[in-house]
């Protein structure tokens, strides 16, 4: 690739079963070896089906993985702007599936800002990308995104503006083509400070976005193709998402 990125691996499971199981073993490992090397790895997670799968065969495997979940910090690649204790939140779904059964304590998790904060989205937005600042780790080590059936990641969605966005970490979103509307989203800016970036596909219904991702579709088309780990790109799929490469 001209950029001097590495090119992108793709790893094909037979069932959406066996892609969580792959996934969730493989992240414990990294997690392991980079705390053994004196890191506090910086994660960053994604919602979706398919990682609530993977969230659960995390909690399922980790007491044999010797990872210390005291030091890991975990962020989430964008979130639903709704009240913080609907169910529609990334966030509480990552909690419900691993980060809570696992003893992950709440000063490692940095949830984006609810609707409860009284904040317009886009001032959310804007404190969420303060609280980055201060935190400082100044990348992902790990950064974990799902793709849509449109190729969108994040909420970063095709033709939307916030494509373009510029020196900002997290931007608002108001009319979001899948429900709920309003939602906050790093940046690409933001999500290619990544180390190693993991695409989790599944399903028949994503098959297009990954071929026309693979097939160098355009960024305002295949958002998806706009991230790029630093070292390691890895499209994790299932037979399903993998059908029409």
């Amino acid at each position: 690739m001209s950029d001097g990125h590495p090119e992108s691996l793709i790893e094909v499971h037979d069932t959406a079963e066996a892609l969580a199981s792959a996934v969730a073993g493989e992240f414990l490992s990294r997690l392991a070896d980079l705390q053994a090397g004196g890191d506090v790895p910086t994660i960053g997670l994604t919602g979706g089906t398919i990682a609530e799968a993977i969230h659960r065969e995390i909690a399922r495997l980790a007491p044999e993985s010797g990872v210390d979940w005291g030091a890991v910090e975990f962020f989430f690649g964008d979130e639903r702007y709704v009240a913080s204790d609907s169910a529609d939140r990334n966030a509480g779904q990552a909690r419900a599936a691993f980060l809570d059964a696992v003893g992950v304590p709440a000063h490692r998790i940095h949830e984006m800002p609810a609707t409860d904060s009284g904040l317009s989205v886009d001032e959310a937005a804007a404190k969420f990308s303060d609280d980055v600042r201060s935190h400082g780790s100044g990348g992902f080590d790990i950064l974990m995104l799902g793709v849509g059936p449109d190729g969108h990641i994040a909420s970063l969605f095709p033709g939307y503006p916030q494509l373009e966005a510029t020196d900002a970490i997290a931007v608002g979103v108001t009319d979001s083509p899948k429900p709920p509307p309003e939602r906050i989203t790093f940046t690409f800016e933001a999500l290619r400070r990544a180390t190693t970036v993991w695409f989790l596909v599944s399903g028949e219904g994503k098959a297009d976005a990954v071929a026309k991702a693979h097939a160098g579709a355009p960024i305002s088309e295949i958002p998806a193709t706009g991230v790029t780990g630093t070292s390691e790109t890895t499209w994790f799929l299932d037979r399903a998402a993998a059908s029409k490469l």
